[in-house]
């Protein structure tokens, strides 16, 4: 029997989700109790979604069937078109799941299985964490290998012009890291094509995506994408919305909440977008701290041989650069302020934060290094002259004008107040996660305005009552989450000048 499709406005984020009337024409009452997702048939498409039942006949009548929006855009019908339903049958791949969970290794087909079920949304959010959970046991080298291949082999791929396709990647974790927003208006500046595809926020209070659309508009398509770069060698835009390697943005999703994020699935979830977006050469920056996503050498060490081993079965060739990661970098954490950081590094403002100026220019380097006509070594002088020049902030300037330039002025939250040190000392640590979860606290990154000014680092001399960084927010409850929680954990860790001027003897 035909049900007619009502338009849900409720987005439910990648989940699809089918609604029915307790009464439904085309299912039986008891019938809701056998399954708990729909196949939906309308002739040509076919969606399986989740289902959920509603009493309320004004909201879906018996003879209609309620789409969420993610659910309603992927079938592709107008609202009041007509479709069938019917239970939807477990994937067969699901068979593979349950071999790897019992400690089977699969083969290239099987995880490839898997994969296209996944982003065809065949998969419950608790299969994908029984999969991701199952991989994180182990994961052989092949099967990495086949992961990472079948990652990058569905949605769509990139094809650039030119022998020499470069990309640069953190692998996060740092506040206030945003280096990525400098190093691709220098290259473009120099002449490589660097076509960046980032991140939206998770679990950071800011992306390169979200610091980048407080200057411009990143939801590009592929088309646009492709005219910005002919245009300008580079963009910055966001990755989601050009479908590379989706069915990372799912395994991410359920990643984040599990808190899952082993080696091998944070290697798969880099390369399978690089080699979709179809770069030839990678920087990536590794960041090591005691509160980073590496914590020592030795772990820095595995990971970075763990890139080249896939790299290498890709014909990327990649350069792994370890970095400081015991403190963030810049002072701004969060949209705005961070791209206010930003433009003054790419302005050569005497106030620029120095240590984000400086590591930009180390990765830029490596990144222009990828150029034949650069002597070995020679890439960091060429991103200094680049930058000093002016050349770089015309670079950007192009690219946001290319992408669409943001309207109005960036302005940080209004609602300020400065957490100080409560004793003399010198600043001994800083701890990178609570930074960020005070800065999430204080409404970042949806509140673009949110986060913190971060005002010492690691060895500044403070007394108490000093400033040691300042909240921004605009709205009142968020505002009070962030101070209380900064009175509780400020993340700052003080030493005692006396234990200082000891150690250093």
């Amino acid at each position: 029997m035909m049900l007619r499709i009502r338009r849900i406005p409720l987005d439910t984020l990648r989940e699809n989700v089918a609604v029915l009337a307790s009464n439904c024409v085309a299912l039986r009452p008891e019938a809701f109790q056998a399954f708990k997702r729909l196949e939906v048939h309308n002739g040509a498409r076919s969606i399986i979604a989740s289902l959920d039942i509603c009493h309320d006949h004004s909201m879906v009548a018996p003879d209609e069937i309620g789409l969420t929006e993610p659910a309603f855009r992927r079938l592709g019908v107008q609202e009041g078109g007509t479709v069938t339903i019917a239970p939807a049958r477990s994937p067969q791949s699901l068979e593979h799941v349950r071999a790897k969970i019992v400690g089977e290794t699969l083969d290239k087909h099987q995880i490839e299985s898997i994969i296209h079920d996944i982003v065809g949304y065949r998969y419950s959010d608790m299969e994908i964490a029984a999969f991701l959970v199952a991989c994180a046991g182990f994961l052989t080298t092949d099967e990495l290998l086949h992961l990472t291949f079948a990652m990058a082999d569905v949605g769509n791929h990139m094809t650039w012009n030119g022998p020499v396709v470069v990309d640069k990647h953190c692998i996060g974790g740092i506040p206030g890291n945003r280096t990525t927003m400098i190093v691709v208006p220098i290259v473009a500046a120099h002449g490589l094509t660097i076509p960046k595809t980032s991140s939206r926020a998770i679990t950071s209070p800011a992306g390169t995506a979200d610091t980048m659309e407080v200057l411009a508009r990143v939801d590009l398509s592929m088309d646009e994408m492709r005219s910005v770069v002919e245009e300008c060698n580079g963009c910055l835009i966001w990755g989601g919305h050009v479908n590379l390697s989706p069915a990372d943005d799912i395994l991410i999703g359920v990643e984040r909440p599990l808190n899952l994020d082993t080696r091998e699935q944070m290697v798969a979830s880099i390369m399978s977008k690089k080699k979709a977006a179809g770069s030839t050469h990678l920087v990536i920056d590794l960041p090591v701290g005691p509160s980073a996503k590496v914590r020592d050498a030795t772990e820095a060490m595995r990971l970075r041989k763990l890139f080249e081993f896939v790299a290498d079965a890709m014909k990327i060739h990649v350069d792994v650069l370890v970095t400081d990661g015991a403190q963030p970098i810049g002072r701004g954490v969060g949209p705005i302020l961070e791209a206010q950081d930003v433009m003054a590094v790419l302005a050569n403002d005497q106030g620029a934060p120095a240590d984000l100026r400086e590591k930009s220019l180390q990765l830029a380097g490596r990144v222009l290094e990828a150029d034949p006509a650069i002597r070995g070594g020679g890439g960091y002088g060429r991103a200094r002259q680049l930058l000093d020049s002016g050349a770089a902030l015309a670079s950007m300037n192009r690219i946001i004008d290319a992408q669409g330039r943001a309207p109005g002025a960036a302005v940080a939250g209004p609602l300020t107040a400065d957490i100080c040190a409560d004793a003399d000392g010198i600043v001994a640590s800083i701890d990178c996660f609570r930074i960020a979860q005070l800065a999430r606290l204080a409404g970042a990154p949806l509140d673009r305005g949110a986060g913190l000014m971060m005002l010492k680092r690691v060895g500044d001399r403070v007394e108490a009552g000093e400033p040691l960084y300042r909240i921004h927010s605009a709205g009142e409850s968020h505002f009070n989450f962030a101070v209380d929680a900064a009175g509780e954990v400020n993340g700052f860790a003080l030493a005692s000048p006396s234990l200082q001027r000891g150690a250093a003897q």
